[in-house]
């Protein structure tokens, strides 16, 4: 058994930008900061104060590309090099973070992730989802598991509410791709604690979802808002991290990245797609629709997206859904499922969430 389960060090709490030199200076001198246009604006410039006022260099900042590239990761590395970096910081959004993540297992780095959203567990763990420059999924490889995660909460909290149910849509993957990855003999110590972790996760989200999302609209930090935080960040990726290759996903993330094949979804966020391939994968499980109707009214409550046409596919072709489906059992996530998974079942399983919603709505409409 070989697992990378944690980062060094996590701290959330508000303000926590503010102190973050001191926790970073462990791990080095100069550090470059990298991270999205806006997370850069939202926290760059209190990120470097910190830096600085803790005894550090700043290497500088630099914007990570838009994509987890090939092409961005290597530029990423190229100017590490070049400023003499020794520690890398990234800051913003799972995309982000995963290219920081990758250019420092390149250049062998320790890395500090500064999540300014609640949005996927990209800040925790040591895997980088790769994409080509015009956002299609390429493949998820490994990466450096961060030397510490830092968490603003006050940050957090300020950020589009959009992102934070992007977040609770990714991590309602996790008890679903778990609870079907959970065989007998991928059964060991590490694997029921990801099973445990999982089925926790889906509690805190059912418990606290509908609070945290009222808290993040009114941009107030609460203790339902942390305690969704840690189960985006913290909780989740520990699943990943316990769970492995063997556990980590299955069909509901395959379906995520056969999705990105067409280009209208590419102005959704990962957690959008997720939890559509979540209601698509109990469809493929052959989940009766009352054991369904919890989680369309979580996804549903919490703005997700629970039809076709909600994620930007309104009257889109079979042929379109088949080259969705096709994908989408070529994807590695998809081997984790414990019987094969043809083109076929995900296309009429695609086409049985898409019903779900509807009906949902419809039903919804009359009440």
């Amino acid at each position: 058994m070989q697992l990378t389960p944690a980062p060094g060090r996590y701290v959330r709490q508000a303000g926590a930008l503010k102190n973050c030199g001191t926790w970073m200076k462990l791990w080095g001198g100069r550090p470059l900061i990298v991270g999205g246009e806006t997370a850069l604006k939202v926290a760059g410039a209190v990120l470097t104060q910190s830096l600085v006022e803790s005894g550090l260099e700043p290497a500088g900042t630099l914007w990570y590309g838009g994509q987890c590239s090939a092409a961005n990761i290597q530029r990423v590395a190229r100017a590490a090099r070049s400023q003499k970096a020794d520690l890398l910081v990234g800051v913003g959004g799972g995309r982000a973070l995963d290219t920081v993540k990758a250019a420092a297992a390149e250049l062998n780095l320790p890395l500090v992730t500064v999540p300014t959203i609640a949005a996927t567990c990209a800040a925790w763990t040591s895997v980088a989802v790769h994409y080509s420059d015009d956002g299609v999924f390429i493949a998820l490889k490994p990466a450096v598991s961060p030397a510490l995660v830092v968490v603003d909460t006050d940050i957090v909290a300020h950020a589009p509410v959009r992102l934070l149910s992007a977040g609770m849509g990714d991590t309602l993957a996790k008890w679903v791709e778990l609870a079907a990855t959970f065989t007998p003999e991928k059964r060991n110590a590490a694997t029921e604690a990801a099973h445990t972790l999982a089925r926790l996760t889906l509690d805190v989200l059912f418990r606290s979802g509908a609070a945290a999302r009222r808290a993040a609209l009114a941009g107030a930090t609460t203790p339902a808002l942390e305690e969704v935080i840690d189960a985006i960040i913290l909780l989740s990726g520990s699943v990943s991290g316990y769970g492995g290759d063997a556990c980590r996903t299955a069909a509901a993330h395959a379906i995520y990245s056969g999705l990105t094949v067409l280009p209208a979804v590419h102005r959704l966020y990962h957690g959008e797609l997720v939890a559509f391939g979540v209601l698509a994968q109990l469809a493929l499980e052959g989940k009766a629709a009352t054991e369904v109707q919890d989680y369309l009214a979580f996804l549903a409550g919490a703005g997700l997206p629970i039809t076709l046409a909600e994620i930007g596919l309104a009257g889109v072709s079979r042929s379109d859904l088949e080259k969705v489906a096709a994908t989408s059992v070529e994807v590695e996530d998809m081997f984790n499922m414990p019987y094969p998974v043809t083109p076929p079942m995900v296309l009429d399983a695609l086409y049985q969430a898409d019903a779900w919603g509807k009906k949902w709505h419809e039903e919804e409409d009359r009440r």
